[in-house]
């Protein structure tokens, strides 16, 4: 009896160990560092997400791949720089120069990393991939989609699945749809595996706060999102535990990139597009009740492609080996070890094809740069047409007000070659990289063009056949214009 007691207790615990955990990766929009409670808002309360701090891993060194939307997210999914990935640019299907242009279909995403071991995949919220059915969600491996795709201003159409419920997204029910469908899938799932992207579309603007949120914050209607974010949060917990799933499920809070007032940002520098550390650090937190028990804030420097290799060594899908990735697994961390990768090891800051930074360990190096090579949404002024490397000691100069370049000539030197070398392999204004893979296109043979200011560079006749091609696939665009007249569904 005791033999057989002991071989079922040795039985349980394999099937115990062999339980997938489900996943739900909540990305905000435009959320800075300071912007919750347990990274220090004051204005907002956020309980939710910071219990999800005080019983998980906290993280204060963490940082977006893009100070932008699209390319953040393309890091997030594919474990690349999105400079690898081909999508560095901010996608907007209004903008001629890339309204064709997407996430590439052949790039492996996270959700098709958990299809392969039978997960069921839901995604939630803003995708900002591309916009052409070849880049659509539900071709890179998820399920089921619910949300409104696009930044309201680009188009404000909310969709279930491929079915338009609203041609204009009501903002002030947005979290309550979102959170509707969200504790919904989760309850439908029961005790199946299930991998949830939850790309809340706020605190991007334009917002509006539910009714029973509103005036409920002491930073006005941003801060009321803010709080109605947060219950949203908490009401998935709560389905969580009623289902009796919560303590095997995995909830991942972030944000695409850095806010666009630099107050919520504090103590770092700068803002959403631009490459000073308010545009790059953002909170992010990993709960797991099952594999941490202890809250615990961690200083370690991690990154967006981090996720994906550390998604797929917790539900034991192996990494594709015929292309290369620019994260490491954070596991070793839950079991209080170091991951494989220096502390020291260098961070590169592109905005969109234009590497501006380059990080290693405390020191970072602004790059020189000229106008022509900059994004028309860096909004960093004053480094505009730097014409010297600018250093700066991470450690002791939060903010990145005081340049110690030269004093540290040495270090200024190593990271200049660190810079030139990863131009090679990752590229440079104008300039493909050996290690970049393709741009996705709908149109076979379409220039590659980032910047808008840069499509004079087309040749006419290429631009008449994207023109045609265009109105072919979109009858209602007309020279970027949609006509007027035309009844919208409701």
């Amino acid at each position: 009896m005791k033999k057989l007691m002991v071989l079922l207790c040795m039985l349980g615990s394999v099937v115990c160990a062999e339980q997938k955990p489900n996943v739900i990766f909540i990305l905000t929009d435009d959320l800075g560092y300071s912007d919750v409670g347990c990274y220090g808002a004051t204005k907002v309360k956020t309980p939710h997400i910071d219990r999800l701090a005080a019983d998980g891993l906290r993280f204060t060194d963490f940082h977006t791949a893009a100070n932008i939307c699209s390319p953040s997210r393309a890091a997030f999914l594919t474990g690349g720089y999105p400079q690898r990935t081909g999508l560095y640019m901010g996608i907007n299907p209004s903008r001629r120069a890339h309204w064709f242009l997407g996430l590439n279909p052949n790039e492996i995403t996270l959700a098709e990393q958990f299809k392969k071991r039978g997960y069921n995949t839901c995604m939630i919220g803003k995708w900002h991939l591309g916009t052409e059915p070849e880049f659509s969600m539900l071709k890179q491996g998820f399920d089921e989609y619910h949300g409104m795709p696009c930044n309201f201003s680009h188009s404000p159409k909310f969709f279930d699945g491929e079915e338009e419920i609203f041609a204009q997204t009501p903002l002030d029910r947005l979290t309550e749809l979102y959170t509707d469908r969200a504790t919904g899938y989760i309850r439908q799932q029961g005790k199946n595996p299930f991998f949830l992207y939850y790309a809340h579309n706020y605190p991007h603007t334009p917002f509006k706060a539910g009714e029973k949120f509103k005036g409920s914050s002491q930073n006005g209607v941003r801060g009321d999102v803010m709080q109605e974010l947060d219950w949203g949060i908490g009401a998935l917990m709560k389905a969580l535990e009623e289902t009796g799933v919560a303590d095997n499920t995995i909830v991942i809070f972030t944000s695409d990139n850095g806010p666009t007032k630099n107050s919520y940002a504090l103590p770092y520098r700068g803002t959403k597009y631009v490459t000073f550390e308010g545009g790059h650090r953002v909170p992010f937190i990993i709960h797991w009740p099952a594999r941490i028990k202890q809250g615990k804030v961690l200083d370690v420097p991690v990154n967006a492609m981090d996720l994906f290799p550390t998604l797929s060594e917790i539900i034991q899908a192996p990494m594709p080996r015929d292309r290369v990735f620019d994260g490491v697994s954070l596991l070793p961390l839950l079991k209080g070890k170091p991951i494989a990768r220096e502390p020291d090891a260098p961070f590169y800051y592109y905005n969109c094809e234009n590497l501006q930074a380059v990080r290693h360990g405390n020191w970072k190096l602004h790059l020189p740069r000229k106008k022509e090579q900059l994004p028309f949404w860096d909004k960093n002024k004053q480094f505009s047409n730097l014409s010297e490397p600018v250093l700066y000691n991470l450690s002791t100069d939060q903010s990145e007000s005081t340049d110690v370049a030269a004093r540290h000539p040495e270090v200024v030197e190593q990271l200049l070659e660190l810079a030139s070398k990863t131009r090679v392999e990752l590229g440079e204004y104008m300039q493909r990289g050996q290690g970049q893979r393709a741009t996705g296109s709908a149109i076979e043979g379409a220039p590659i063009i980032s910047h808008e200011k840069d499509w004079g560079l087309v040749d006419p006749a290429m631009d008449e056949a994207i023109t045609k091609e265009r109105l072919e696939r979109h009858p209602d665009f007309k020279g970027g214009k949609k006509k007027k007249g035309k009844k919208r569904k409701k």
